[in-house]
């Protein structure tokens, strides 16, 4: 009786040693840890590439739209092959990005003394506006009896991954204005005169 009772109280003790060890045992640590970090670190690294590229398409639609303008309020007059060159060189700028998605429009506009309004003299590109109606303006560059070189660029960003941002993209888009610099205003051949 005794012998059984010494004999229970060792395997006892063995089993309670076994699960002890086992619970001390760290060698699987370090893979239940990376098995749980892993997943988060890619989204992390994912998310920072991605918006890293929609952050730089969208200073590059930003110089897109001052390029078109810098460009057209330099000439005193223009005609098709002159937008065809700024549009060609403006695109240049989208490199290495696809310049698919891409709409840019050139707008002439003038500030009516009378109603302090801009209207469309001509415009030419993707979504050109008709001539004569208003367009918004900033307050500060209402001035009276001056023409105003408007551009417009949107952009959809695609994300290359999509699981961080949005699949279908995001509209990326920038305006700027400028001021005629050689003449009152740029004449477009052969529709439009100052």
């Amino acid at each position: 009786m005794r012998f059984g009772r010494l004999s229970g109280l060792s395997s006892s003790f063995g089993l309670r040693r076994r699960a002890g060890a086992f619970l001390a045992d760290c060698r699987g640590v370090a893979a239940t840890e990376f098995a749980f970090i892993v997943p988060l670190m890619l989204v992390m690294f994912f998310g920072t590439v991605e918006f890293c590229s929609a952050i730089a398409v969208d200073r590059k639609v930003t110089l897109m739209a001052r390029t078109l303008s810098d460009l057209t309020s330099q000439s005193t007059s223009v005609g098709d092959s002159d937008m065809s060159n700024f549009f060609a060189a403006s695109t240049g700028i989208m490199y290495p990005y696809s310049t698919t998605p891409v709409n840019a429009t050139i707008t002439e506009l003038y500030v009516d003394p009378t109603t302090k309004q801009a209207t469309v003299k001509w415009s030419k590109g993707s979504v050109p506006r008709t001539p004569g109606t208003t367009a918004g303006v900033p307050a500060e560059l209402l001035v009276s009896g001056t023409y105003l070189i408007f551009s417009e660029v949107n952009y959809q960003y695609v994300p290359t991954i999509g699981y961080v941002m949005g699949k279908t993209g995001i509209n990326l888009s920038d305006v700027a204005y400028t001021r005629p610099r050689q003449s009152t205003c740029v004449f477009y051949s052969p529709s439009t005169s100052c």
